[in-house]
């Protein structure tokens, strides 16, 4: 394979996070006497870090901000981390993949180290990544470029042997920013169109197009 060395999101790429990361965002929403009766309105949530959303959509301050930061993990902390699923095909690939002596897998999340090693160890898919690597509670190395860029200094990944798995825009951005290619998932919580904008490497639309996908023995950029 051209890629030996695979950088995976966790929200939307593994597993399905909607209910736990709507309710947060619902519950911290109500504590700020903002009232969102629906949790599909709150999908958008879903990949970016959370200080990005809160400021971008409801346009808080920066102490709103982290007023609504504590709320939100008061609910999540406790509850909402395990109102989650791992997509159906996911834990096959992982296995597949882990047992390729060429391949080094790796999470590259948004999401608090701490959380997405608990939702991990949870879903017993930790042992599958060779480090699990996501921001600080405070909010640093939040942006996907400086996750992404902390892996490969501290593992000496090669740019030309990496690619980052994600489903969001922030994710195929992150890897432009750090000269790496990227594979878009269209089966997360990224729209058909806020993808192709982002002009992505590769396109795939389903966990069985991704396994095939990563199952090819040379892969050539689109």
């Amino acid at each position: 394979m051209s890629y030996t060395n695979l950088l995976f999101d966790l929200d939307g790429t593994l597993t399905d996070p909607k209910l736990g990361i709507t309710k947060s965002v619902q519950y911290a929403l109500a504590k700020m006497n903002i009232v969102v009766d629906s949790l599909d309105d709150l999908d958008i949530f879903i990949g970016p870090p959370l200080r990005v959303s809160f400021k971008d959509y409801y346009q808080f301050d920066e102490a709103k901000i982290e007023a609504a930061v504590d709320y939100y993990r008061e609910y999540f902390s406790v509850t909402g981390l395990f109102e989650n699923a791992v997509f159906p095909g996911v834990r096959e690939i992982l296995d597949r993949l882990s047992h390729d002596p060429r391949m080094r897998l790796f999470i590259a999340t948004s999401k608090p180290e701490i959380y997405a090693k608990q939702i991990l160890d949870h879903y017993e898919l930790s042992s599958y990544f060779e480090y699990i690597c996501g921001s600080e509670l405070d909010g640093a190395r939040s942006a996907k470029a400086e996750i992404i860029g902390y892996l490969m200094e501290t593992y000496d990944l090669q740019p030309e042997q990496t690619v980052m798995i994600g489903d969001r825009k922030h994710d195929i951005i992150g890897a432009q920013q750090q000269k790496i290619d990227s594979i878009a998932v269209g089966f997360g919580y990224g729209s058909e169109e806020e993808l192709r904008l982002a002009e992505p490497t590769h396109i795939v639309n389903s966990v069985e197009e991704l396994n095939h996908f990563l199952t090819l023995d040379h892969i050539q950029p689109v």
